[in-house]
């Protein structure tokens, strides 16, 4: 692969990076108006190379004496590592709150439909009424977080992809040491989401037999109600 090639390989991931890193401030995988800061050694002197008709931004960093393109790609490679590992370690956080968030939601929706349901006779219509009011908002709330949790999970996709193509591209340039580091990272975080997942799991195992998501108020409690 020819120098310029793997330059505009390393820009276009670098700017994925960034803007994914942007986004991820926000708690959003949307658009956003201002791109992310990059560190100072990317910041100076961009120039803008076309390759098979196509514009991408390449680093232009002034060379030290004697060195060579091959340590100037492996340097590069090292810094895409570094933002797709920092970007990655987001996302993960992100999706691990978002599984936890869902999993306290599910857990006080299946608690307080449980206690209604066997309380539901000794509670005035009034009672029965203000406890149900509180069933449907936390419906909402569990709604809610489990989007969170696809949103979450679309972005640490993303960022596994791309910490899988820095460290494939960290090899071709040589830097070892980064993809080795790369890889660890990708291991530990998938195996981090794969138990915070089977967690989500059993938390929709118990949902679905409690009913509390999507069980109809008592016709007895209905017709206390109305007759009130």
């Amino acid at each position: 692969m020819s120098f310029v090639i793997v330059l505009c390989i390393l820009s276009h991931v670098l700017c994925n990076v960034s803007c994914a890193a942007s986004l991820m401030s926000r708690g959003s995988c949307q658009s956003g108006r201002r791109p992310a800061v990059l560190p100072t050694l990317l910041r100076k002197n961009w120039m803008s190379l076309s390759v098979t008709g196509a514009l991408c931004a390449v680093p232009f960093i002034q060379k030290p004496e004697n060195s060579t393109h091959a340590y100037l790609v492996r340097r590069a490679s090292s810094l895409v590592r570094d933002s797709a590992n920092a970007y990655l370690s987001q996302t993960t956080s992100a999706l691990l709150d978002s599984f936890s968030g869902y999993i306290k939601a599910v857990n006080r929706l299946v608690t307080i439909h449980k206690r209604y349901v066997a309380s539901m006779s000794k509670l005035t219509s009034a009672e029965q009424d203000a406890i149900w009011q509180v069933i449907l908002r936390q419906r909402q709330e569990v709604t809610a977080r489990k989007n969170d949790c696809k949103l979450f999970e679309s972005c640490w996709v993303t960022a596994i992809n791309l910490s899988k193509l820095a460290a494939e591209v960290a090899v071709n340039a040589g830097a070892d040491q980064a993809s080795v580091t790369g890889q660890d990272s990708i291991q530990l975080t998938e195996s981090q989401v794969e138990n915070a997942r089977q967690q989500v799991l059993e938390a929709d195992r118990q949902l679905k037999d409690s009913k509390a998501e999507d069980s109809e108020r008592p016709q007895n409690a209905l017709s206390t109600a109305m007759e009130d």
